[in-house]
């Protein structure tokens, strides 16, 4: 009897087992909306959308849209030009300390830049200006203190990323530019604007952070793809 009880016992195990695995190779055969799927079949990628520069007209509309004297005005416009006229990644520019600006000769230091490798990166004395003007604001607020980020908040503390993503598409909306207006879009307008004026590759890749310049070549090359509207425009009927 008790050999029969184990083995009842053991019965009911594999059953439960089997049960289990079938209904983890159901879920396998079905894609991430419920729906059955080949085996070997990969999951489809995410949709990337098309990558819109803005015009200048655009930049300034943007700038134009936060154009109050409130302490966050004058801190966001300083922000929006160190991301369109030094092309950093946001990540990049909530980094940085004062210290790392060198207005005299328009020189930002990135300490912590993608891959951990840092450099220096060059800004229009226009884009200096607003910093400028947001640096002076900001030694006045009571609760920064030299250690805080360049880009704080009114107590000093750290500005999120997602808050930025949030802060850029409500401005654009009010400054009624119709494309989608991002951080990493003001860094494509950025590398755009020097590939439209003639600038070494090689410059451009160092501005921008690249570790191999072919890097740069496929980034210029998919934001403002100039060889190929060039050669039709030299098309004939």
């Amino acid at each position: 009897m008790r050999r029969s009880a184990q083995n009842t016992h053991n019965g009911r195990n594999e059953r439960g087992t089997e049960s289990m695995r079938g209904k983890r190779d159901a879920t396998n055969t079905r894609g991430m909306n419920g729906h059955p799927i080949g085996r070997g079949t990969k999951p489809r990628p995410a949709r990337r959308l098309p990558i819109e520069v803005l015009g200048k007209t655009e930049v300034a509309s943007l700038l134009d849209a936060c154009q109050g004297h409130g302490v966050t005005d004058i801190r966001n416009r300083a922000l929006i030009a160190v991301l369109y006229r030094s092309g950093l990644r946001v990540s990049e520019a909530l980094s940085l300390h004062p210290k790392d600006i060198d207005a005299a000769s328009g020189a930002i230091r990135v300490l912590r830049g993608k891959g951990g490798r840092s450099r220096t990166v060059g800004i229009d004395p226009g884009g200096i200006e607003h910093v400028s003007r947001w640096l002076r604001v900001r030694a006045k607020l009571p609760f920064v203190g030299p250690l805080s980020p360049l880009f704080c908040t009114r107590t000093g503390g750290t500005i999120a990323t997602a808050s930025i993503r949030r802060l850029l598409p409500t401005l654009a909306r009010a400054a009624g530019i119709a494309k989608r207006v991002h951080a990493h879009g003001l860094r494509h307008t950025h590398a755009s604007e020097l590939r439209s004026e003639g600038l070494d590759i090689g410059l451009i890749a160092r501005q921008l952070g690249h570790a191999d310049i072919s890097t740069t070549a496929r980034y210029l090359d998919h934001i403002n793809p100039t060889a190929v509207i060039e050669a039709m425009g030299k098309r004939g009927w």
